[in-house]
């Protein structure tokens, strides 16, 4: 379903139908909606991420930038998840079991089963992946990854 999409999306960029967007097809589809670049950006943009360098994208190359510009954005929601319960303890680019309580507390969770601190250590414990009691942003990322599980 998302291919199809992805499809139609480059499609539309393809304004010859040559199945490749050249720098002034890019220009031209950022335009329509709203997004700013010169001439010389979107050629830049073109050559960079240009995988077979005849100076225009496949479908391959696009599929490329829309999947890398999803995981930038999984990665900034991380970031602001992540500074949420680090900015509570002022743990300075961790999250200690006070903090995880902390902000648990602010979102109601554990309010009837009263979350300890020993309980956060032990929440912590199962992605701690160095031992030193608390979570660095690789640790959090991997605790948030779709394959991760806590045994």
């Amino acid at each position: 379903m998302e291919d199809q999409l992805y499809n139609r999306v480059f499609s539309h960029f393809d304004a010859n139908k040559d199945g490749k967007i050249c720098a002034a097809e890019l220009l031209q589809c950022l335009a329509s909606i709203g997004a700013e670049m010169t001439p010389e950006e979107a050629a830049a943009a073109v050559a960079a991420m240009d995988s077979d360098g005849d100076g225009l994208l496949s479908l391959e190359d696009f599929l490329r930038i829309v999947e890398a510009a999803g995981e930038e954005e999984k990665t900034r929601d991380l970031k602001a998840a992540f500074g949420m319960y680090e900015e509570s303890a002022g743990a300075g680019g961790c999250i200690t079991p006070k903090s995880l309580r902390r902000m648990l507390s602010r979102l109601g969770v554990g309010e009837k089963t009263a979350i300890t601190v020993e309980d956060c250590r032990g929440m912590i414990a199962s992605f701690d992946l160095n031992g030193d009691g608390v979570l660095s942003f690789h640790e959090f990322v991997a605790m948030m990854s779709p394959s991760s599980s806590s045994s």
